[in-house]
């Protein structure tokens, strides 16, 4: 019997296990756990820990259990679910496999990626995460303009009459609960009220309030176990298994070549614009995979996203080194990073090697990976170094212990400033380089006799981009200086040998990054670039006996490469091969990946923007230390800005652009190619993986990750 002004109403909640619906008498001042105790049936022996309310209109977990229905805005005419929060998901690997897992969808993308990682034998889960499959639409137009899908509300199994919007996915990332939302406007000392801008304060190099830890392993626990189950390269968790060893295994070993289906489903960018759209994928690590119109038995793919790899170490990290090399070999494959012909080849060996070393057993690794541990070094360690070296002396052999003494490196080079109508070509100077500048004088003598350089250049900051070709002997060095103006002065900067050029290279590289010829990794850097160029090196003859035709070279080479060598592309592979045909398995994966990190184009990952009170589209580049603007058609960089002269970065999520100021602008733009959202979170990403530390016993920060990535309190 129902009495007339007693308060209460009628709720609705569809218990999905059971697929049955209840009606609940409520009142407003009911709180969520109590909603939850009237749908248990204490005579029912099943276990509901694990179960939470869903509200599908909103697209929001109800998981704050001490919130009333009226503090949540519920009322009669709402429709709940009471469903698992562990659901199965399909997860695709780096090395294009298929894992069903139990995740938990109703905590943030992050920590679910944290405890996949976990369960698969992952360290550092904060450089992947989790985005959706790509379909060749994806490509062809900017998020904007692609439909936004509908999708019916479920209710005892049968779709509603009513289809209402999916939650805030890839395309949308406003959360439902920030609705009016106007931020806060921030900068270096803090944040402060007013203003359309929500900002996630930068922290500065001389600005460390909490110096952050991260853990060396995940801190979830397991959501479940794997079982063996590999047909067709697929592996299923199972709640019921008893250990995680033989899988995690099985998953730093991958098939030489995957599954038809998969490869199939590959999308091939075609240009610089089709790079930048694949980066549409990525979910909000802030929301839940749930409010992202994720549902269960859908497909996820998990991918290495912030391209910093700290500490990769072969005693712990054969899963992570395996899925790294995956990632990098399909990278290539599938040309979303462009690499010479000479490099392709040797990747290609790499490659093979690594195939013919899966066959084989393999003894403990002791290579050297101090070159891949943070590979993208940050402006703050560089400065700390360069702080070290001033008061400790060099440690590289160059004068030693001097702590007076400057290094410096000289040589007979040639230079070429292009100018428009112009044939000029490459002109004989002595080149100086010390402290960060190099000077460029008509002879050895004139810089002797303290005449003043024809031409100075200061390469903090620079870009520094290789172009070498083995076979013709050509050893260049691109620099992209920047001006005053918003623009960057190309130079280049031919080299006689291969030895000139790794010394050269290596100064250039470094200085770019504010660090000079003291500093203890330029002695390392030098035989990394040697290392790198001799294995492009081609034999007189292959290393292996083995016919040609048993070799598909579309399995090594991206398809360019393949048509353009046609039948010298197999021998020509195996004559690189000659070159790497000592290493061990866990040796080969670590030199395709140092290889794949000395790539130009490396680490960069592509937006289409538009700048505030520009028509035009543009593109920008985001890396590891630094932000560029980019030529849309060629690449070329127009414009570098380092984290270490940003101030703070805003967000209007209103109208969907980004602010971000430096030291003397302030740039402000809107994402074509993907929400504004997924450079914010990039930005912040790569802060906070320059905020790690080789210390022991580290935790991970999850809160200092959404506070520098999550752009709303």
């Amino acid at each position: 019997m129902i009495h007339v002004g007693d308060n209460t109403w009628n709720l609705r909640v569809c218990i999905t296990d059971l697929q049955v619906e209840k009606t609940l008498r409520v009142r407003g001042d009911l709180h969520i756990g109590g909603v939850m105790l009237k749908l248990v049936d204490p005579e029912n022996p099943k276990d509901w820990s694990d179960h939470a309310l869903w509200w599908p209109v909103r697209n929001v977990w109800l998981t704050r259990t001490k919130s009333t229905l009226d503090q949540v805005g519920l009322h009669a005419d709402a429709l709940l679910h009471f469903t698992p929060m562990h659901k199965t998901l399909r997860v695709q690997m780096p090395d294009l496999r298929y894992l069903d897992c139990r995740v938990d969808y109703s905590i943030k993308t992050f920590g679910a990626v944290v405890a996949l990682c976990k369960d698969l034998g992952i360290r550092h889960p904060e450089e992947l995460s989790l985005c959706k499959p790509l379909e060749p639409a994806h490509l062809k137009k900017n998020y904007a303009d692609l439909p936004k899908k509908k999708f019916p509300v479920e209710q005892n199994g049968n779709a509603a009459r009513d289809f209402v919007h999916p939650a805030p996915d890839t395309n949308t990332f406003i959360p439902a609960t920030a609705t009016g939302f106007h931020g806060s406007n921030g900068s270096i000392d803090g944040p402060t009220n007013g203003g359309p801008f929500s900002c996630a304060p930068v922290q500065h190099p001389l600005y460390t309030p909490n110096k952050p830890a991260l853990q060396s392993t995940p801190i979830s626990s397991p959501t479940g176990t794997l079982r063996h189950n590999y047909t067709n390269g697929h592996t299923s968790f199972n709640e019921s298994s008893s250990s995680l060893g033989d899988a995690i295994d099985n998953l730093a070993y991958s098939p030489c070549a995957p599954s038809p289906e998969a490869r199939s489903r590959l999308v091939k960018p075609k240009t610089l614009v089709e790079r930048a759209r694949m980066n549409v994928g990525w979910l909000d690590s802030s929301l839940s995979i749930m409010e992202q119109g994720i549902r269960e038995f859908d497909t996820l793919c998990l991918r290495f996203k912030y391209y910093t790899f700290f500490d990769l170490n072969p005693k712990y990290d054969q899963v992570r080194i395996n899925q790294l090399y995956e990632q990098a070999k399909w990278q290539l494959q599938n040309e979303e990073i462009e690499c010479t012909e000479e490099e392709m080849l040797m990747f290609g060996a790499l490659q093979f090697q690594v195939n013919l070393q899966n066959e084989i057993p393999q003894p403990d690794s002791g290579i050297d990976t101090s070159s891949l541990d943070n590979a993208a070094d940050d402006d703050v360690d560089a400065a700390l170094r360069e702080l070290q070296i001033t008061l400790e002396g060099p440690s590289n052999g160059h004068n030693a212990g001097d702590i007076t003494h400057i290094p410096e490196l000289t040589d007979y080079l040639r230079f070429l400033k292009p100018k428009k109508f112009t044939l000029k070509g490459y002109k004989r100077y002595w080149f100086t380089y010390k402290d960060l500048h190099l000077h460029l004088y008509k002879s050895r003598d004139d810089a002797r006799s303290n005449n003043p350089p024809q031409v100075s250049i200061n390469l903090r900051g620079c870009e520094v981009t290789p172009e070498v070709n083995l076979s013709q002997n050509k050893f260049n060095i691109k620099l992209e200086v920047p001006l005053e103006q918003n623009s960057n002065s190309e130079m280049w900067i031919r080299c006689d040998s291969e030895e000139q050029y790794a010394k050269w290279m290596a100064a250039c590289r470094l200085a770019s990054k504010g660090r000079s010829l003291a500093d203890s990794s330029y002695d390392s850097e030098v035989s990394s670039i040697k290392s790198f160029l001799s294995m492009q090196k081609p034999a007189q003859a292959p290393a292996v006996t083995i016919n040609p035709n048993n070799i598909d070279p579309n399995e090594y080479l991206s398809v360019r490469y393949a048509k353009k060598l046609k039948n010298k592309a197999v021998m020509r592979m195996l004559e690189a091969h000659a070159n790497v045909k000592d290493l061990s398995l866990v040796d080969a994966k670590l030199s395709y990946i140092r290889a794949w990190q000395s790539l130009p184009e490396f680490g960069v990952t592509l937006f289409v923007i538009k700048f505030d009170g520009h028509k035009k589209e543009e593109l920008l580049g985001v890396a590891s230390n630094r932000i560029m603007k980019m030529d849309i058609n060629t690449g070329d960089h127009l414009k570098t800005w380092r984290y270490n002269t940003m101030k703070a970065w805003n967000v209007n999520w209103e109208i969907k652009c980004m602010m971000i100021q430096f030291q003397g602008e302030s740039i402000v733009f809107s994402s074509l190619s993907a929400d504004c959202k997924v450079i914010h979170e990039f930005i912040g990403g790569y802060i906070f993986m320059s905020m790690r530390s080789k210390e022991t016993n580290q935790t991970l920060n999850e809160e200092l990750f959404h506070k520098l990535t999550g752009g709303w309190n």
